[in-house]
């Protein structure tokens, strides 16, 4: 260790000798503070000495994201090879190789994509590059459908950076989650390539023009099916099979060996990925209990209403599917664009699960509302906030009256 430290005192001294080489002192820098304990210090106020700084509090939450992302790719091979009727002659090693082939290129294009525009805007405004996008990078591919194109994982990356954070003055100051800036991104300007029957299996929809699927072969979501059972009742019954004792029963929605995004599916990995979250102090628990709350309030009473497969489906089965899981544990808890105050992690973690599952069961063109839930929660959070520390204040000074 002590051989690489010197390579990088060397490179900080040779970039600082002329004013030309200076500005690319935030490359070595980032890889430096990466690897050893950043040499920053607070010059004055008050302040907490704690090992741990953002980078290692940012390399924590990538560790939580590990098991969505190795089962994210089984589970990409897994479907690849179930649509094509081949799960009796693919072993697991060739479900990973698929896997591997696809996710690993998403998660290589939205690191180096995402960073390159960090160096970029690091080295234009003269300041180390930060740390937010380490996290970020890792949320964006596992938040995308295993078919979509690589070069639009790049420009809604890119667009996701300096739209949704730089312009507001880089890590710290962006008012919404930048991987949800980026499927949002994608969703508006590419639907074909985020929604529908044909994304979410790799090879699906050149296996179907080729007419190489066997019957029955399906590459549709949960909530997709869901959806046409609402909208064509004569199918509800077959539909409502499949969640009963099928494909989508609870074990498969809870295991995730369903369709979906690439990290998605599984809420066992989204729950060991929070237990981690929790254990180390990263993941606020009021977030995470009143968002779940919040959408098991709503799909309880949707389930009052029923009246269609959609509102007849238990309310716990209705929140393994989809990405609520995945947006609980590691979009909804974003420290910089959810509330800041105890009581307002309550509000907005309530508001957040509510209104995604009224979004994905009320709205039949939208069968995922959790993407939009957090957005328009993240909106509400310094509203929220303010809101709360008001009514704190108001208390305070009745108290003083009375004293």
């Amino acid at each position: 260790m002590k051989f690489l430290r010197n390579i990088f005192d060397n490179a900080h001294a040779t970039l600082n000798k002329k004013e030309s080489t200076k500005k690319f002192f935030p490359l070595v820098d980032a890889i430096d503070t990466l690897v050893f304990t950043p040499n920053h210090v607070t010059k004055k106020g008050s302040h907490i000495r704690d090992a741990i700084d953002l980078k290692r509090t940012m390399m924590l939450v990538i560790i939580a994201l590990i098991p969505c992302l190795l089962f994210g790719i089984y589970n990409t091979g897994f479907q690849h090879y179930r649509v094509l009727g081949q799960l009796d002659t693919a072993s697991w090693l060739d479900m990973i190789g698929v896997g591997a082939l696809v996710v690993l290129p998403m998660v290589i294009v939205s690191y180096a994509s995402g960073l390159l525009v960090e160096f970029i805007f690091a080295i234009r405004n003269g300041h180390t590059v930060h740390e937010g996008f380490l996290v970020s990078g890792m949320l964006i591919p596992l938040c995308m459908p295993a078919d979509v194109p690589l070069w639009m994982v790049a420009v809604a990356t890119i667009f996701a950076v300096v739209i949704g954070k730089e312009v507001f003055g880089g890590t710290g100051m962006n008012i919404l989650n930048v991987a949800l800036t980026a499927r949002a991104f994608l969703f508006f300007a590419h639907p074909t390539k985020m929604s529908g029957n044909l994304v979410w299996v790799t090879g699906y929809e050149d296996a179907k023009v080729a007419g190489n699927l066997p019957d029955g072969a399906s590459g549709a979501t949960a909530l997709g099916d869901l959806v046409q059972g609402k909208a064509d009742p004569s199918m509800a019954a077959e539909i409502g099979a499949s969640f009963d004792a099928g494909q989508y029963d609870l074990l498969h929605s809870f295991v995730g060996l369903i369709p979906g995004s690439i990290g998605e599916t599984s809420a066992l990995m989204c729950l060991i990925g929070a237990g981690l979250l929790l254990w180390t102090g990263v993941a606020s628990w009021r977030i995470i209990t009143s968002f779940f709350v919040g959408g098991f309030v709503m799909a309880s009473i949707l389930n009052l209403v029923g009246g269609n497969v959609y509102f007849d489906l238990p309310a716990i089965h209705q929140l393994m599917l989809g990405g609520f899981m995945f947006g609980m544990v590691f979009m909804a808890t974003d420290p910089v664009t959810a509330s800041h105050t105890n009581t307002g992690k309550f509000i907005y973690g309530f508001l957040g699960g509510f209104i995604g599952i009224l979004i994905r069961m009320v709205n039949p063109a939208y069968p995922e509302g959790i993407m939009l839930a957090i957005l328009i929660a993240n909106v509400f959070a310094p509203l929220i906030d303010h809101m709360v520390i008001s009514s704190n204040i108001k208390r305070r000074l009745k108290r003083v009256k009375v004293a």
